[in-house]
């Protein structure tokens, strides 16, 4: 008989191990579109804990190099900003293809650059020459001039709100022809430019929103401002540096959105909008609490569930209560899509140290959120958990942590909770083989996987493989089929949700194997789908984007 370590079944259908991921350990390397795919859903031009802004910038044009479909450019970038609500990662595919299909660029460019901080990244990336040609070329020149003619007046002064590249730096090269006076006019205004050279407009001819908000930063009383502001719609950091004391500041409160709300708690704080002289102010405080809870106006605004956790763990001790609760319960309606699984799941939650790196990474001048990719791995675990509370959580580094949770408590309380696990090496394998042993007895439709898949450490042994040359993962998975199946469960499914920005992972896809990456609730459909035995995948997920 042949040498059966060699030789055994189970060998046959682990797959050997394709590369060495960044962390020094072995790993199976993404297909080039899903490796793609992989990138623009989670990586944000940081630096994160195994690779540079640099290293992601070489990589994603390696990658697209190795794209020759520039239909699959186009849906990614769509998929990226529509349904991952990445940034930076969407104008950089949209800069790409203008130079590669012009056609296809003017399709899809409303729909990356949806509002003015999208098209100004788009316009810095052009104007660094990081993706071919500095500059505008004459197609993308007649783009930029279309969205400045057609953006409103409110779109218009939202997209002035920022420098380096400033709007103005914009118009001035993009040289769009005002289809009328009173767009002259405001591209006069927004310029700088003296009057007499908006010829044949005049200040007449200025939208009625810029009036108002000229009326309102010359106005000499906080009433007069407070009444203008009233009826003013446009963005509240416009009005912020001439604003005159608490009375305006409400104002200003009841024109922002509920993200903007969310991200300036601590700025209202300081400015008195949640009191009345020296009482609470209750009927502000039910306002803003109102609307950061308003269930419509969550899923319109494209906020991550991780974002409300920031809120709160940011908020003063000195925002009121009220508001903080509406915290919670705007957590609970961003994760209200999560869907009930077919049956409970195994949560693997990576808890290692490379995991306390910032979700969006460490840019220039220290800029980063504060959020940790395990703040938002945990918030992920407790959202399937809360939706699914037969499941149970498995916090890991180079060790399984028993985690003792209510599934009843509020999301951001379980993450806040769950995240406070580990901080050591990673091995990826440790949740399945807690399943194998611990919970061998009990049915599960699968195990979910929340990480950066950076895994190094293999049965306590550094760089180490699984069985046949595989990973640990893939070995402990194949145990985990076998037992499953003879509990009743035919075709248990392994779901691994990557948010960093690398091009490997612990398991290839197969039929019983889903990898997929990001921290949006897009996130959540797939896996849904794919537990429920749907075969679609990361890629084909983009690929049915429609442009």
């Amino acid at each position: 008989m042949a040498n059966k370590s060699l030789f055994s079944s189970i060998t046959s259908v682990l797959p050997r191990a394709t590369t060495v991921n960044e962390a020094g350990g072995p790993a199976y390397k993404f297909p080039a579109k899903h490796a793609l795919a992989q990138l623009a859903a989670t990586g944000t031009f940081g630096n994160v804990f195994y690779a540079s802004a640099q290293n992601q910038l070489d990589e994603l044009r390696k990658l697209i190099d190795g794209v020759d479909d520039n239909e699959y450019l186009a849906k990614l970038a769509v998929y990226s900003r529509e349904r991952a609500y990445m940034k930076d990662m969407p104008a950089a595919l949209l800069v790409t293809l203008s130079t590669r299909d012009t056609a296809l660029m003017h399709k899809v460019f409303d729909r990356v650059a949806d509002n003015g901080r999208v098209l100004r990244t788009v316009f810095q990336m052009v104007r660094s020459g990081q993706f071919g040609r500095k500059g505008l070329s004459s197609s993308l020149q007649r783009a930029f001039q279309r969205w400045l003619n057609e953006a409103s007046t409110g779109k218009l002064l939202s997209a002035s709100i920022g420098n380096d590249p400033s709007l103005r730096d914009v118009l001035r090269m993009a040289r769009p022809t005002p289809k009328d006076d009173a767009r002259r006019a405001l591209f006069g205004w927004l310029t700088d430019k003296e009057v007499d050279k908006w010829a044949p407009a005049t200040e007449a001819d200025l939208p009625s929103a810029v009036q108002s908000l000229s009326a309102f930063r010359t106005a000499d009383t906080a009433e007069a401002q407070a009444l203008i502001a009233g009826d003013l719609q446009v963005r509240w950091d416009l009005l912020a540096d001439t604003a005159k004391g608490p009375l305006v500041w409400k104002a200003i409160a009841r024109q922002m959105g509920p993200q903007a709300l969310r991200m300036n708690l601590n700025t209202l704080l300081r400015h008195d909008v949640f009191k009345n002289g020296k009482k609470p102010d209750n009927t502000m405080i039910d306002y803003v609490a109102g609307r950061i809870a308003d269930v419509d106006a969550i899923r319109r605004s494209r906020q991550f569930p991780y974002q409300f956790l920031a809120a709160y763990l940011n908020a003063a001790d000195e925002v009121p209560h009220k508001i903080k609760s509406a915290l919670h319960d705007a957590a609970e309606i961003a994760c209200g899509n999560i869907p009930q699984l077919p049956a409970p799941v195994i949560i693997g939650l990576d808890t290692s140290g490379s995991m306390g790196c910032s979700v969006t990474g460490w840019q220039a001048r220290g800029r980063a959120s504060k959020m940790r990719c395990v703040d938002v791995a945990a918030l992920f675990a407790a959202a399937i958990l809360r939706r699914n509370p037969d499941s149970v959580v498995v916090p890991f580094d180079t060790r399984a942590y028993q985690a003792k949770i209510d599934p009843s408590d509020s999301i951001l309380s379980l993450s806040a909770r769950l995240s406070k696990y580990g901080g050591g090496g990673t091995d990826v394998s440790l949740p399945l083989v807690e399943a194998n042993k611990r919970y061998a007895k009990r049915a599960f439709a699968g195990i979910v996987l929340v990480s950066d898949n950076e895994s190094w450490i293999n049965s306590g042994r550094a760089y180490g493989y699984g069985r046949g040359g595989s990973t640990g993962v893939m070995t402990e998975w194949e145990k985990f089929k076998k037992t499953q199946r003879g509990h009743g469960i035919a075709d248990p499914k392994l779901v691994c949700i990557d948010i960093a920005p690398y091009g490997n992972t612990q398991v290839p896809d197969r039929q019983d194997i889903l990898n997929i990456g990001g921290f949006s609730d897009a996130v959540f459909n797939v896996v849904s789908n794919f537990l429920e035995s749907d075969t679609n995948r990361f890629v084909r997920e983009v690929e049915a984007v429609d442009v």
